[in-house]
């Protein structure tokens, strides 16, 4: 063994008076990896995330959902089902939602479908359109799928 460290090799350690000891999560921290491409994960992940492809309806699909919309109009509080496309807000794409409230208007001027709760839809990214029948055991009443109409 080296005899320079012969005299400090067995004294007790001894503590500072002047500095508090370090907390063992704040030692840990040091020798923590380092990150040094921060939020590249993230970014992976986003990349990795697939969205939809927006359905685009042809001119007999359309008739079909105005004509759906026009009945509609003449409901007020019906249950109803409509499926829609949502654009997401960070790359192309998006991805089909389906939500179920009560009918309260359409808007023309504005191209919106509202709910009683307050949800609005646009009109140009409904795909189709279930208007509950209370009568029937199911649940289930006038179904508009343009999306899955046959030709």
């Amino acid at each position: 063994m080296d005899k320079r460290y012969e005299k400090i090799l067995n004294q007790p350690y001894q503590k500072s008076a002047v500095r508090q000891q370090m907390s063992l999560y704040n030692r840990a921290a040091q020798f923590s990896p380092f990150a040094s491409l921060i939020g590249y994960e993230a970014i992976i992940d986003e990349t990795a995330r697939l969205t939809d492809s927006r359905i685009e309806l042809d001119e007999n699909q359309k008739t079909l959902l105005d004509a759906c919309l026009q009945e509609l109009a003449s409901m007020t509080n019906q249950e109803i089902t409509v499926t829609f496309f949502k654009p997401d807000s960070n790359k192309q794409g998006g991805k089909y939602t389906e939500i179920t409230g009560q009918f309260n208007s359409v808007c023309h001027y504005k191209r919106m479908l509202s709910l009683t709760d307050g949800t609005s839809v646009p009109l140009d990214d409904i795909t189709a359109i279930v208007i509950s029948d209370k009568a029937d055991d199911k649940g289930i009443g006038h179904i508009c799928r343009p999306d899955k109409a046959v030709e």
